[in-house]
């Protein structure tokens, strides 16, 4: 039997594995649809697949904050359509190290809003695996640009995301909070491609509004329902592992995304990483074994 933190911790391991192939399947994706596109497909998969699981298995945890339930479904849609959307706009690299400021802001959301401690040890533990991302994706050539904006945004909704789920984990089950999530991820993204057609918007927003193309291939309608398996357990891995331990361990150790981006990303044809991204993917281990042994020299 895993302690508590163990258990976190090995959910968000197998999350952020998949969750880094789920990222390769829609970088393949972009090529022949757009990102709203993709979430909608996502979320209305994974809905009929939590519908069946409810059925099969009724929830016990009687619920009774709806609006923080709903809450959760409008933070996980935000970022998820905002690091879609980085994924097609972007280099892959960038948008995944974008998309890992959500641990920061994971911890800062614990301390303010949940009063979890925020020790030095901490501290360190997140400086040293930001210190990797750099490392690995070497931002020095990167532009600031209003993608880039977007992708740090994603970051934030992620993060509040999860702090959401660490305050009804104990009211809701696990797949009625997926449920919310993949329930308002599949309307947005409906309302925003059935108005489309209708009216041209800022191009700020466009990404926003695309037409459904409909000309998808049966290799397309393949990947677009393995993408959604895959992804659909990645987010029930997820809110397992920030319903399992506290949000500023199980935030560093989500890290571990990046390394397994890397291998799926040289899989598909991206250079074999040099030197520095080793030292980086070490570092990230590192940050997230001293963040580890600070939780277990505070019981």
């Amino acid at each position: 039997m895993f302690k508590e933190v163990d258990r976190g911790v090995l959910y968000m391991l197998a999350g952020a594995f998949i969750s880094a192939f789920s990222g390769a399947l829609s970088k393949v994706l972009a090529e022949y649809m757009s990102a709203m596109e993709i979430v909608f497909f996502r979320n209305l998969i994974g809905l009929f697949l939590i519908l069946y699981a409810l059925k099969h298995t009724p929830p016990k945890l009687t619920g009774g904050k709806l609006h923080l339930l709903i809450t959760r479904g409008l933070f996980g849609f935000s970022a998820m359509i905002l690091f879609f959307y980085t994924i097609t706009t972007i280099p892959l690299g960038e948008a995944i190290t974008l998309n890992k400021t959500s641990p920061f802001f994971v911890t800062l959301l614990a301390f303010y809003l949940l009063g979890e401690k925020l020790t030095l040890s901490t501290m360190l533990a997140l400086i040293i695996g930001f210190v990797g991302v750099v490392m690995i994706v070497k931002p020095m050539g990167m532009s600031v640009s209003y993608e880039h904006f977007l992708g740090v945004l994603g970051g934030f909704f992620a993060a509040a995301a999860y702090a959401t789920i660490k305050k009804i984990k104990d009211i809701y089950d696990t797949r009625v909070i997926m449920l919310s999530f993949v329930t308002v991820g599949t309307l947005f993204p409906l309302f925003f491609l059935s108005v489309a057609p209708y009216f041209t918007p800022p191009k700020a927003v466009a990404f926003l509004f695309p037409e459904f193309s409909y000309s998808y291939t049966l290799n397309v309608w393949l990947l677009i329902i393995l993408m959604a398996v895959i992804a659909t357990l990645s987010q029930w891995l997820l809110t397992k592992a920030y319903s399992a331990s506290k949000l500023g361990i199980i935030g560093v150790v989500s890290y571990t995304n990046i390394p397994f981006a890397i291998g799926f990303g040289y899989m598909l044809g991206d250079p074999f990483p040099d030197g520095l991204t080793f030292v980086g993917i070490g570092l990230i281990v590192l940050g997230g074994f001293l963040v580890s042994r600070t939780k277990k020299e505070q019981k």
